[in-house]
């Protein structure tokens, strides 16, 4: 019974966030007849305005980012297309990103560089953790065994750091760019900036589900280590 809760508990903690993200975006996301223009239309603007005619806007089924390499604001079909308080915000908080990268922001430039390290160690976890039955029977020592769950523990901790060095960037993305452009700007009436800070704090919060499922499988594997 105390094992189910636990269960149930844990599953209530990876999964809320998100769905508590896709929510509150789907909330604010009627077309508003009043607004001028679509999500790509403002990121397009925005780009324009702040000298950044270099970044190209997509439209992309892989969810709302940007990036770098490509120099590319990417929006999902709905955002893209779409003229709700969600496709404005988000459009916003993927433009802010972009002038993250035009500024030389040392904190994505770390998580750049971290993302393309975590490519390597997330395949080599993935390995890992398919062989790590057959290995546990392998490491007949205690030593070798400790040494086998520490290499698991190392990967997964790629992760975690990367998911650590994430979340501030998008709420800088969010609160320090993007709503103040939107505020600023005029883009929206005062009585839209609440729902428009919901939605800029739910794009913040997007990897957050990812981040607690890395974080579970990384206590999972410190235990063994106990």
């Amino acid at each position: 019974m105390i094992v189910a809760i636990a269960v149930l508990l844990l599953l209530a903690i990876i999964v809320l966030p998100q769905f508590w993200v896709r929510w509150t975006i789907d909330r604010h996301g009627a077309d508003r007849p009043d607004f001028p223009g679509t999500g790509a239309e403002l990121a397009r603007h925005l780009l324009d305005r702040f000298g950044l005619d270099a970044v190209s806007v997509e439209k992309t089924e892989r969810g709302d980012h940007y990036d770098p390499e490509a120099r590319t604001v990417r929006l999902l079909p709905a955002h893209a297309d779409g003229r709700s308080l969600s496709a404005v915000a988000i459009a916003a908080h993927e433009v802010g990103h972009a002038l993250q990268h035009a500024n030389g922001e040392r904190l994505l430039a770390l998580r750049q560089g971290l993302v393309k390290f975590a490519t390597y160690t997330d395949r080599a976890a993935a390995w890992f953790f398919v062989a790590a039955p057959v290995l546990g029977v392998l490491a007949r020592t205690p030593a070798a065994f400790a040494a086998l769950v520490g290499f698991g523990v190392a990967l997964l901790a790629v992760r975690v750091v990367v998911d650590i060095v994430t979340l501030p960037v998008e709420f800088d993305a969010s609160f320090s760019k993007a709503l103040p452009i939107l505020r600023e700007g005029g883009y929206l009436a005062d009585r839209d900036m609440p729902a428009a800070r919901s939605v800029l704090r739910a794009a913040a919060l997007t990897y957050v589900a990812a981040a607690l499922m890395t974080l579970v499988n990384l206590a999972r594997w410190i235990r063994l280590l106990r």
